[in-house]
């Protein structure tokens, strides 16, 4: 008797942590191991970690530093390859990945005393380094804002990657910072279709809802773009066109992409996940992902693991090329205003309070 899917979940399980020495199984489907899939609801706990900006060591992924409030991510997105932290903190990439969240209640305390320490100089930040800095419950603990208020209050420059129509409750921060080129907000999105979507990314917002966000970010001044990422070849590439040419109509000046890359436990997990949402295809989108890293489902090389390599790659990589091209994204590059930045600027009020 096989599992039935999990709806509103990605992971369909758990997976063993591998630094952990107690392993994780489930011997029989039914009986006494059903409790623990049957309605995985999610829980969060508080941490108060010692640091909160991280520098990224990774010359590929498009950013020095990131600040990321919230461990583990409820959007529960299949693929994301912010899954394998979560074992360093005693948890499962799978199911304890988007139910079982960590809250790291002191973000804006740190992310204040690290852009004003005395060597700092105002390099740009990106939150959503790792896990999503927009998920449901920032609406309740409102780190990210916290955090964005503190940017302003420095003129610290901050890149923003979210799928979370939730970025609009800090519109009119946002607006400030754009007015002084200080935010750049880039929205993902791989598909325009809402099975897929509903599979993919089960807690997050539609793709209407994300180019209504694109929409509404344009039209109020903030510099928006989208990451079309990742892209699953046999599943969402021949979507590059279209979701291209929506989001460059909604507003977007700017796109990136990623080819899907599945390493550490995440193969393990997404390979669950594929057979149970897509049977009739799995093998072939499995195939497809491995003939874009050289026969494995994840290149770890430099240069060649976000973007793939191979034949299908390349395919991929001249399609996005031409419609970004044809829709006129990446015509202008967008530069912060470091201009602004300054450190000392609540100190130098005080002395006239």
């Amino acid at each position: 008797m096989e599992k039935e899917f999990i709806s509103g979940r990605g992971a369909q399980g758990n997976v063993d942590n591998v630094f952990s020495k107690i392993t994780y199984s489930q011997e029989h489907i039914e009986g006494v191991d059903d409790w623990e899939v049957e309605s995985p609801n999610t829980k969060f706990t508080i941490v108060h970690p010692k640091t909160i900006v991280n520098k990224v060591s990774s010359p590929d992924v498009g950013m020095e530093y990131s600040a990321n409030p919230y461990q583990g991510c409820e959007h529960g997105c299949i693929y994301c390859y912010a899954r394998n932290s979560h074992q360093y903190w005693g948890f499962s990439a799978g199911l304890d990945f988007e139910t079982k969240i960590l809250v790291k209640s002191n973000s804006a305390k740190l992310f204040k005393e690290f852009i004003t320490k005395k060597n700092w100089t105002g390099t740009p930040i990106n939150f959503s380094g790792n896990t999503d800095c927009y998920q449901p419950l920032e609406r309740k603990f409102k780190l990210t804002q916290a955090m964005l208020k503190i940017a302003l209050e420095y003129g610290q420059p901050i890149g923003i990657i979210t799928k979370n129509s939730l970025v609009l409750r800090d519109l009119e921060i946002l607006k400030q910072l754009a007015q002084k080129n200080l935010v750049t907000v880039y929205i993902s999105i791989n598909s325009l279709t809402k099975e897929t979507r509903a599979k993919l990314e089960p807690r997050t917002a539609t793709a209407a809802q994300r180019l209504k966000v694109i929409e509404t970010l344009s039209n109020n001044g903030i510099p928006v773009g989208i990451m079309c990422a990742p892209i699953i070849p046999g599943l969402t590439d021949h979507e590059i066109p279209n979701v291209l040419k929506a989001a460059a109509t909604a507003g977007a000046r700017w796109a990136g992409y990623t080819v899907v890359r599945l390493n550490g436990e995440i193969g393990k997990i997404f390979e669950e996940w594929l057979h149970k949402a897509y049977p009739d295809r799995a093998n072939k989108i499995w195939h497809s992902i491995q003939s874009c890293h050289q026969g494995k489902v994840n290149d770890s090389e430099f240069g060649n693991r976000m973007r793939g390599s191979g034949q299908l790659a390349e395919m991929i990589r001249d399609s996005f090329r031409l419609h970004c091209k044809l829709n006129k994204l990446n015509v202008e590059h967008f530069q912060f205003n470091l201009s602004h930045f300054n450190k000392n600027k609540s100190n130098q009020l005080n002395l006239f309070m």
